[in-house]
């Protein structure tokens, strides 16, 4: 089967290792199925992205021997998507404004709750419902945030589980995602921030869909978002890819390397004469 994959990097810092091995992986996959390796830039945050670190990626992706159709899909082009996704999510009722801090939501979720701890997720602490529960917060304009009210998607929904297929970890499986766990350990994401105008779960969502793309290849600290996507892309009727989760690329500590991690760099390794084949077989993947 053909498939299409993608890399989707964000312009907020270097190439390292563990970006080289996520896009050399799904470009390989791309290319043994005879199929299509995408490059998506993923530009939302506007605060932090840079026209030259956007000109690095190409840079080194090019380096590395990979090659990918033009135009390349940029988010901070495609607001208007997500605008019109956010209004079909309104109009079904299973969104709400939020104007919680994370320091509210740490406050709140540290509160004393007959003893219960903090629920950590995807997104770290579990909203609490503070904005949820207050009914003089509904059509607040302007809030900081909008949020999917969980409880409602899932009710939309009308179904105790999801499922999608992993072809990480070197086999085929059907995930099961318990909406019911999803209602605790997920709670209500957030879909959009007002100086964004999207979320990474809602833009992403919406942009493999727009891409048809058939294969998601990411690191697997990503692994448990899946669950969020696959909820949106049933309440957008959008399909469900295959997701590839794979390993990730750590130093000598053992720590998951980072985009502050410059000794690592993809353009350093050029500088110092390594060669796309060093970088190839420094992150275990053969020729």
């Amino acid at each position: 089967m053909k498939i299409t994959s993608r890399f989707a990097p964000s312009p907020t810092g270097p190439l390292h290792l563990g970006h080289a091995y996520s896009a050399l992986l799904a470009h390989d996959l791309a290319v043994a199925a005879g199929g299509t390796f995408l490059l998506r830039i993923e530009d939302i945050d506007q605060s932090r992205a840079r026209p030259e670190w956007e000109e690095q990626i190409y840079k080194d992706l090019s380096w590395l021997g990979l090659s990918w159709p033009e135009p390349v899909m940029r988010q901070s082009d495609r607001l208007g998507a997500y605008r019109d996704a956010l209004n079909s999510l309104e109009e079904m009722g299973v969104t709400y404004p939020c104007s919680c801090s994370r320091k509210d939501i740490q406050l709140a979720a540290s509160a004393p709750q007959e003893g219960s701890a903090p629920v950590y997720g995807p997104d770290g602490l579990v909203y609490p419902g503070t904005c949820r529960n207050a009914a003089f917060n509904v059509g607040v304009p302007n809030a900081p945030a909008i949020r999917l009210h969980m409880a409602k998607a899932i009710d939309l929904i009308d179904t105790k589980s999801l499922s999608y297929h992993e072809t990480g970890s070197g086999k085929h499986q059907v995930m099961s995602i318990n909406l019911a766990d999803a209602l605790t350990r997920v709670g209500d994401i957030v879909l959009a921030r007002r100086d964004m105008g999207t979320s990474y779960h809602l833009s992403v969502v919406i942009d493999d869909a727009a891409q048809n793309v058939t294969t998601v290849v990411r690191g697997e600290d990503l692994a448990e978002a899946t669950q969020i996507h696959v909820i949106l892309q049933r309440l957008l009727s959008l399909p469900t890819p295959q997701y590839h989760h794979h390993r990730l690329i750590r130093d000598d500590a053992g720590k998951r390397l980072a985009k502050r991690d410059d000794a690592r760099a993809l353009a350093k390794f050029r500088e110092d004469g390594l060669s796309p084949q060093h970088i190839r077989k420094m992150v275990g993947l053969s020729d």
